[in-house]
């Protein structure tokens, strides 16, 4: 596994981004820490505390290095993001921490929209890695404003579907919540959203 300093980087800046514990009841991802869950943690085994079970107080544990080591691991080489093009590998590695192989399905919709015929399984396949790079070559200024404008409409389907998902796409003032301006930090100025846009956007929220 090559881990390039930008690499690295990509995957420390996740760690910060995500923060210290929450264990959100709003969250399906339970409790969690820099990003990684108690779902992630039980998949890999990983009993910090080695009293026989894998809990909360595990997550608890998880230091910094072993969240950035996961990510490099498990959500940037196993899920082949390290064989997309290198502008989108950013959004799609931070994307795939937050939303697993959500990140993946929205890339390929995307593809499908610009003509690129691929199946919609949430798996980087040859034919869906040919497919972003012949996207990417044809629209290179475009691509990663694209997947992170496609990123952000995720969001708010979501929150649009599950109310309890709103206080992650607004924050308590109304204006933007953590969910878009992580979409946006991936989104070239502009295409970011003003805030009175925003704000007719999620009026039908209440």
């Amino acid at each position: 596994m090559t881990v390039t300093p930008r690499i690295r980087q990509m995957a420390d800046e996740i760690v910060q981004r995500e923060g210290g514990y929450v264990n959100d009841p709003d969250d399906p991802g339970g409790a969690t820490k820099f990003g990684v869950t108690i779902h992630t943690l039980r998949r890999l085994g990983m009993d910090l505390d080695r009293d026989g079970d894998v809990d909360a107080a595990d997550v608890r544990l998880l230091n910094r290095e072993q969240a950035v080591e996961i990510f490099l691991k498990h959500y940037f080489h196993r899920p082949r993001i390290a064989e997309l093009p290198q502008a989108l590998q950013a959004s799609v590695f931070d994307m795939y921490v937050n939303a697993g192989a959500n990140a993946v399905k929205i890339l390929q919709r995307l593809l499908c929209e610009m003509g690129q015929g691929v199946t919609v399984d949430g798996v980087l396949g040859p034919r869906s890695l040919a497919a972003c790079a012949r996207a990417a070559e044809a629209a290179p200024e475009h691509i990663a404003d694209a997947y992170g404008i496609a990123r952000r409409n995720y969001y708010f389907a979501l929150a649009d579907a599950r109310p309890a998902s709103r206080k992650y796409a607004r924050s308590r003032a109304g204006g933007k919540g953590g969910w878009i301006r992580r979409a946006e930090e991936f989104i070239a100025p502009r295409y970011h959203m003003t805030e009175a846009e925003f704000r007719a956007r999620v009026a039908s929220w209440g």
